[in-house]
């Protein structure tokens, strides 16, 4: 499940692009100046050809199919979750855990029917949390690393615009008897500059940073789950687990 498009973000890139334009025409330049096609296919292209170099490809199909959540970020509802729980535990003590299993098998979050299922087979509480811990600990970094993926892109960008850079000061000097093309030559280059520097900072470590929050949100979700079914498996009243879990929400 995913939440309603995520405004912030968007409102976010909106204001620095503005900023940046806004500041180019205090300055008495011109708009134009700031596009120019062939500095951003050589900072975009460059950039994703680095890192396509260095991450593993289900690494980087992952990061990829994340990128959404930063406009439409998954949803977890702490306190619904809370509430589901402490009706398990109901069931649980009224009808023992095989009251469970009808539920289990209507459950639609992967995590939550996994747990369930562990705990209607009788497994012991310390062993639910092993399963269960394994499960957290391999989703986390999974999704960690393709979330890193983004912030090593922001690390290759400024050094692909000096590329760029450079690039265009070489065809400047090629063309030092042409002076029609030096302004083209010159605007390439810092230009250039401009993407690599801005595209790190304005667009891959923020969105780097974001999806960081999200997996450590739904890492944290997932922590609460498994208290909540392990303390169901030891027999801890209701109202006991209830409150336990009513700290995941204080943060």
């Amino acid at each position: 499940m995913f939440k309603a498009f995520d405004t912030l973000t968007m409102l976010g890139l909106l204001v620095a692009i503005a900023a940046i334009v806004g500041g180019n025409i205090l300055e008495g330049g011109k708009t134009q100046t700031l596009v120019q096609l062939t500095a951003l296919v050589i900072v975009l292209g460059g950039t994703l050809g680095a890192i396509m170099v260095q991450t593993q490809r289900p690494t980087f199909y992952r990061a990829m199919r994340m990128f959404r959540w930063v406009f439409t970020p998954p949803t977890v509802d702490a306190e619904a979750t809370i509430r589901k729980i402490v009706s398990w535990s109901q069931v649980a003590r009224k009808q023992g855990l095989l009251g469970l299993e009808t539920i289990a098998e209507k459950e639609q979050h992967d995590f939550s029917r996994k747990a369930l299922q562990l705990l209607v087979d009788g497994s012991e509480p310390e062993t639910i949390r092993n399963v269960l811990e394994v499960d957290i600990d391999s989703m986390d970094e999974s999704q960690m690393n393709a979330a890193k993926v983004y912030e090593a892109m922001g690390g290759y960008s400024p050094t692909i615009g000096i590329i760029g850079a450079v690039m265009g000061l070489i065809h400047v000097m090629n063309n030092l008897a042409d002076p029609a093309a030096l302004g083209a030559g010159i605007a390439v280059a810092f230009v250039a500059t401009i993407y690599g520097v801005g595209l790190a900072n304005l667009f891959f470590l923020p969105v780097s940073n974001k999806l960081k929050s999200l997996v450590s949100t739904q890492t944290r979700y997932h922590e609460m789950v498994m208290d909540g079914v392990s303390s169901i498996a030891e027999g801890e009243n209701p109202r006991n687990i209830e409150i336990k879990l009513q700290g995941y929400l204080l943060y």
